[in-house]
């Protein structure tokens, strides 16, 4: 099953034109610069902007195309936008009870106490909305709009008017909610961090159109897209719990890229995490090294090159059944006479736990 939209959109000098098919599964990203189109594009999957061409089909459910279109409150969505838009004359409980009025008379998927557990607002019931912090203002907006049991959750930007404290503090609820969440959810951004973390599906916009579209693996990696450009250029990988050194505090972690090792035991084994390798943190060499302190080294395959101004070169790695990019001089690229299919070994210098 997955979610189709197509949606040509005119607002003034400003176009969408979007053919998508989506997963009915996880996060998708909608990523992009100001201006690329993504607010405009949730607005129409949401149907609080009609364009003048769409189709839109949630699993079985077609909620436009040319002889129908649902409107927004017949919609089975929710919407958390960039400000919490509490109601100031409720508290926190009847923003919740809100919300669940909107699901009607349909018995709920998930009981709201799990909401309210797993995204810590228990305590915050009495209060009013002008009582609360930022963060914790867009986790009730957050529960408020899964009270509905909506099929489809859509989230505009819901980090952008916290500061760096309380974006830290609530990203950790996100990603629980990712883990527990059984609908879609289209989550925008224009922070890649935000994305790398969240995101199972990115899709790509610049100036109203699909970039590119698919699994966040491959795209962050793919050196003709802007994620895999500049200092914030990274690979992620994910990975599985496989085992640990409790004499050094590390542990072991299965991926397509092999096996990494990385500080720490906390982490029951098994579990699903998702790792961060930055380009700048890859370096490059011709022989199997010896003697050194990096613990995570790959054999590796020259895939593709790029040069980034005049001193520096991005190289992506495949890598066992995976990718990681590296970012080295022009000089070393030239002194290895790297090119592609050219056999290397990856060393990665750190690796950062995502979740």
């Amino acid at each position: 099953m997955s979610i189709e939209a197509r949606f040509q959109v005119r607002l003034g000098g400003f176009g969408l034109a979007v053919d998508l098919k989506i997963p009915q599964r996880g996060v998708t990203g909608i990523f992009g610069p100001s201006g690329s189109g993504k607010t405009t594009l949730l607005r129409a999957v949401a149907g609080l902007d009609r364009p003048k061409e769409g189709f839109l089909k949630v699993g079985d459910e077609v909620w436009q195309d040319g002889s129908r279109f649902v409107p927004t409150h017949r919609r089975a969505l929710g919407f958390v936008f960039q400000e919490p838009s509490l109601f100031g004359h409720l508290d926190v409980r009847g923003n919740l009870e809100y919300g669940r009025k909107r699901m009607g008379q349909t018995n709920p998927r998930v009981s709201l106490g799990k909401w309210i557990d797993l995204l810590g607002i228990g305590g915050l019931l009495e209060r009013r909305p002008d009582s609360l912090s930022g963060g914790e203002s867009q986790r009730v907006a957050i529960a408020r709009a899964l009270a509905a049991s909506p099929r489809l959750l859509l989230m505009d930007e819901p980090l952008s008017s916290l500061d760096r404290r309380r974006k830290i503090e609530i990203i950790p609820y996100l990603e629980s909610l990712h883990d527990e969440l059984d609908i879609p959810v289209i989550y925008v951004s224009h922070s890649s961090e935000e994305v790398a973390r969240l995101a199972d599906h990115l899709v790509l916009l610049k100036e109203g159109r699909v970039e590119a579209s698919g699994k966040i693996g491959r795209l962050m990696t793919r050196l003709d897209l802007p994620l895999a450009q500049g200092d914030e250029a990274e690979a992620l990988i994910e990975g599985e719990v496989a085992g640990f050194e409790k004499n050094h505090h590390l542990t072991q972690v299965d991926s397509a890229v092999g096996r990494f090792t990385i500080v720490g035991t906390d982490i029951p084994q098994g579990r699903s995490i998702r790792l961060r390798v930055a380009a700048r943190d890859v370096s490059l060499t011709l022989a199997p090294p010896a003697e050194t302190s990096i613990l995570n080294i790959f054999p590796a395959t020259v895939d593709a090159m790029r040069p980034e101004g005049r001193a520096l070169v991005f190289v992506r790695l495949r890598v066992g059944d995976g990718f990681l990019l590296s970012c080295i001089t022009a000089k070393s690229a030239s002194d290895l006479c790297l090119e592609p299919g050219k056999r290397v070994f990856a060393q990665v210098k750190s690796v950062a736990l995502l979740k």
